[in-house]
């Protein structure tokens, strides 16, 4: 197919996807880079690989990158971020969805049965506290400010009186999220328990708690986490809860156990001893089968994958880590922004344990965007060793036919034992020269279209299905 370069294309792109064409090796740099999806920081690799057969000595195949454009084989990057690569990051949420997914509709194929329908389940956000009033756009009124500001503003999220706002509070906060996470979990267990008339140590034995989990900024800067969560039976989803497992006794845990989580921060520096807690605003909605509940399977999923590759982009922050303070002079950062990054490095001697000059462009954060209980599906790693091994069988297929045209023997047919594989690999670099960048970003976008219309069409014959199923 004929691409068209964007409008206004950089000209350094140009000249040098021009010099790239005039190489002759165009169209197998762009087949390379559509291996990649379209990776905007792909993994450069020198090296071989060769098959011999081990009874003769005899090298039936050999692949090594010499041949490759510029000497090297591009592979993805597999980064999570957006901000990084939004190709990778695509497969990513992909990877994302189908995992919260499978957890909430059932999937044979991730270990899930479709009985976990059945099972109750909600979705639920529990936010940070207040660290000063923001300019915001309540339904109802007008801002605190006395303006109706609108949306998108960048005014939104910022401290009416910066000065007023405790911004050593919000970073270690942010800091602390995944502890107060960790020890929500467990506090939502012993109130599970408390509901159903057990102990602690009883509860596994009637029923589990699973949960799949994202973490979101808010424009403020503070970050939150959205949360699908589920009560099982003893054995996880292959065994259905007890009967007094119901939506409204995990919605009432889920309050309760928010309401009485915290974390302890000692005293430091100039810091005043706290306990860090969680916000008053705590969400729960039921997730229904078939779309019947406030919130629907295919939504959920569809709203945890979009925030599972997002970071701190809501507040215009940088995406890289900050090695020294001065360095935020070069970058444009908003006023609010600046100085969450600011008081990261102000405290970081005084708390030098939590890292927080480290995590300073992440606002204090340092926990995992999207985690899940063991139980709750199948894992992101198990999902990628799924693609890997097709693209492995479709390299030995691809293999096989070529030494069949060659009069070589079947591979299928040989023992393991009378072929050695040899191969020696070497990192050469990352990245694409602004030319192949061009030529990413077209495949990428070309790639996407032609997923977005899968995925609608899938969804469509989805919707169906659950009607069908419903009536």
């Amino acid at each position: 197919m004929t691409r068209t370069l964007p409008e206004g294309a950089d000209r350094l792109a140009v000249a040098d996807l021009a010099r790239l064409a005039s190489r002759g090796d165009l169209p197998k740099l762009a087949e390379q880079l559509r291996r990649t999806g379209g990776c905007a920081n792909p993994i450069h690799l020198q090296g071989f690989r060769t098959l011999t057969h081990a009874p003769t000595g005899a090298v039936w195949h050999r692949y090594s990158t010499e041949h490759e454009p510029g000497r090297r084989l591009k592979v993805a990057c597999g980064n999570r971020r957006a901000s990084r690569c939004p190709a990778c990051a695509r497969t990513y949420s992909a990877d994302t969805y189908h995992l919260i997914r499978a957890g909430l509709a059932g999937d044979d194929s991730k270990g899930v049965p479709a009985t976990v329908r059945q099972h109750p389940r909600v979705f639920a956000t529990l936010t940070a506290p207040s660290f000063g009033p923001v300019h915001n756009r309540p339904d109802k009124d007008v801002c605190r400010c006395g303006t109706v500001h609108p949306a998108g503003a960048p005014v939104l999220g910022t401290p009416l009186d910066p000065d007023a706002y405790d911004y050593a509070h919000a970073v270690l906060w942010n800091n602390h999220a995944p502890d107060l996470w960790r020890r929500f979990t467990i506090a939502l267990r012993r109130e599970v328990a408390k509901r159903a008339g057990l102990t602690r140590t009883e509860l596994p034995e009637h029923a589990r708690i699973s949960y799949g989990k994202v973490a979101e900024y808010q424009r403020r800067g503070a970050v939150h986490f959205h949360a699908v969560i589920r009560l099982d039976g003893p054995d996880g989803p292959d065994t259905p809860p007890p009967p007094w497992a119901t939506v409204a006794l995990l919605d009432n845990a889920i309050r309760a156990a928010a309401r009485r989580t915290g974390v302890p921060v000692p005293a430091a520096g100039n810091q005043p001893a706290r306990v860090l807690q969680w916000g008053t605003q705590v969400d729960v909605r039921p997730i229904g089968a078939f779309a019947t509940g406030e919130i629907s399977e295919r939504a959920v999923a569809s709203y945890v994958a979009k925030y599972a590759t997002k970071s701190a982009e809501t507040t215009e922050t940088v995406d890289r880590r900050i090695l020294e303070r001065h360095e935020l002079d070069r970058h444009q950062l908003p006023p609010h922004t600046r100085r969450l990054i600011e008081a990261c490095w102000d405290l970081d001697a005084a708390y030098p344990d939590r890292l927080l000059a480290h995590w300073s462009h992440m606002l204090g954060f340092r926990g995992h965007f999207s985690s899940k209980s063991p139980t709750y599906s199948t894992t992101l790693g198990a999902l990628r060793q799924v693609r890997a091994d097709f693209r492995a069988e479709q390299a030995r297929t691809d293999l096989r036919e070529r030494l069949l045209a060659q009069g070589l023997p079947d591979l299928d047919d040989l023992p393991e034992a009378e072929t050695l594989i040899v191969a020696h690999w070497a990192f050469a670099g990352a990245g694409n020269s602004p030319g192949e960048s061009m030529l990413a970003a077209s495949i990428a976008a070309e790639l996407h279209e032609r997923r977005t219309t899968d995925r609608q069409e899938m969804h469509a014959q989805l919707a169906r299905e659950e009607n069908d199923a419903w009536l």
